[in-house]
């Protein structure tokens, strides 16, 4: 069995290699190039299987590897439960969009350059997963964003694309910049650079320096303009422009690195009370407001690129209140579900119209919506409670187990609404999902251990997260008895707007650095100069 940090290594290595390949190599049978790379993410795919392999036989560890003959300069590689979780999930994920890539861009231009970028791409963000350097990671993840960018954009000729990308090229920048000052605070304050080092001394720390306090902040600030927390988010929403395999590819992969980060460095932030905090605070408001505008989007992309905003909103609130192992599990189960929505979303009219020719339900009352909720909240507290998910355990898990009853409740109201047996249905899938949920949640939770922070400041957190799901529930329930209310109508057009948050931002860091219509090709670029005036003014 080789080595542990050759196979680490070897993932990110067979990416590049595979990016780095000449075009003389395939000049006279392009074709070849896919080969090439669909063989080469197998390759990768396999050796983290390997890696995961060499975890359970031979357990976790970190090494060191000297690059060239310079002892001082190394590349610390750790594999541990994190490590082969992620991999063995970011190379499945690449290997099945780059086949769908084959057929979906058959014909198209630009498919060289169009592999190239994607196994780039996922040579840094293996390498981000490997590391046991915190500042290879932050440049392997503003390597990732340089060259999603240019994904983000492979069709030149199409204005809005290339305005929206210029958007998240900005905020990226913006967020460079505060997880750089980050790195370089962490590693004044704490003399290394080396995850394991700065997760062991933060273990025992007593007193928390305001320079390590502000380099949480930064570095959840850059967590959040990463994951598309609001206001920062109307990029993430305006890149469907770009082809299928690439939205799959950002929404299952991208987006997700920023609670990866957050896991990995769980053990520090339970020690940052403010960027918890602030995590918190920024990822409600993210999950609870994005969650009104999807239901309001036609688009399917859209609506699913809304729901990624609030998915990546409850994942950080997760990590704000320390339950990181539920962050990991919501994490796993998003990239699954984003990359099975975006490849398969060609049928979703079709099953849209199948739907809409079946026996449409009966309206639910209120009275229907007090006895689901009471519902759901009994079989969260017996069959959640019988496997581990109890509402007097830890923070995350009292937060975890409320969300998920307010989430289950429209399906008991459902079914009472539709008769017994869809009331029967209800109660069965409800007792197979909190069931499956749980079980998850004890197997996580056994990967990325809980990091409880200080009881006060877990209270008030538990307090606001809880305080923003039951309001949440309350209109979402308001609304499904009375749609054609005034409350309803009154909502609408501010959800329908996404709050208007967007195009406040839009007008602010268009002034501040428009973009560049003279960039764009001859043929687009007067369509592209009425589009950028327009938001502009």
């Amino acid at each position: 069995m080789p080595p542990v940090q050759v196979l680490l290594l070897l993932v990110p290595l067979t990416y590049l290699g595979a990016a780095l390949l000449p075009e003389q190599c395939f000049a006279r049978l392009p074709e070849r190039r896919w080969t090439a790379s669909i063989f080469a993410s197998a390759a990768a795919w396999l050796l983290a299987l390997v890696a995961a392999g060499t975890l359970v036989t031979q357990g976790a560890g970190i090494a060191e590897i000297t690059l060239g003959n310079t002892p001082g300069v190394t590349l610390g590689v750790r594999l541990d439960a994190l490590t082969a979780v992620m991999l063995v999930l970011i190379t499945s994920v690449a290997a099945v969009i780059l086949r769908f890539s084959r057929r979906y861009l058959d014909g198209e231009a630009g498919l060289s350059r169009y592999m190239r970028l994607f196994l780039a791409t996922m040579a840094a963000v293996s390498l981000l997963v490997v590391t046991n350097d915190l500042a290879i990671l932050a440049l392997a993840w503003t390597t990732s964003s340089l060259t999603l960018h240019r994904l983000l954009t492979f069709y030149a000729d199409r204005a809005p694309a290339l305005i929206a990308a210029h958007k998240k090229f900005l905020l990226s920048r913006v967020a460079d910049v505060a997880i750089v000052a980050s790195v370089a605070l962490i590693w004044r304050v704490m003399g290394t650079q080396r995850i394991d080092e700065l997760l062991a001394q933060a273990a025992v720390m007593r007193d928390v320096p305001l320079a390590l306090q502000m380099a949480g902040i930064l570095l959840a600030t850059g967590v959040g303009i990463r994951s598309a927390q609001l206001p920062f988010h109307g990029w993430l929403i305006q890149v469907m422009e770009a082809p299928t395999p690439v939205s799959a590819f950002l929404h299952a992969g991208i987006v997700n690195i920023g609670g990866f980060v957050l896991i990995r460095l769980g053990g520090l932030f339970a020690q940052l009370e403010v960027a918890q905090t602030l995590l918190v605070i920024a990822g409600t408001c993210t999950a609870v407001l994005a969650a009104l505008v999807m239901t309001t989007r036609v688009s399917v992309k859209v609506s699913l690129a809304w729901s990624t905003c609030a998915q990546m909103g409850f994942m950080l609130l997760e990590c704000g209140l320390g339950a990181y192992g539920l962050a990991l599990l919501h994490l796993v189960a998003h990239s699954l579900y984003k990359a099975h929505a975006f490849l398969s979303s060609g049928r979703v009219v079709d099953q849209h119209l199948l739907r809409r020719m079946a026996h449409q339900p009966a309206r639910a009352t209120a009275l229907h919506w007090m006895l689901g909720t009471a519902a759901a909240v009994a079989t969260v507290l017996t069959v959640g409670g019988m496997l581990g998910l109890r509402m007097d355990g830890e923070t995350g898990t009292r937060a975890a187990a409320l969300i998920l009853a307010l989430a289950l409740a429209p399906l008991f109201v459902r079914g009472l609404a539709g008769g017994a047996l869809a009331t029967l249905r209800g109660t069965v899938a409800a007792i197979v999902l909190v069931s499956s949920y749980s079980l998850g949640h004890a197997f996580f939770v056994s990967i990325a251990p809980h990091e409880p922070g200080t009881p006060t400041m877990d209270v008030v957190r538990l307090i606001i997260v809880a305080s923003a799901f039951i309001a949440l529930y309350i209109v979402q329930a308001t609304i499904a008895a009375n749609p054609a209310g005034r409350f309803a109508r009154a909502l609408y057009p501010a959800c329908f707007a996404g709050f208007y948050l967007d195009e406040i931002w839009t007008r602010l860091t268009f002034r501040i650095w428009p973009p560049r219509p003279l960039q764009l090709t001859s043929r687009v670029a007067p369509l592209s100069t009425a589009v950028i005036s327009k938001v502009i003014a």
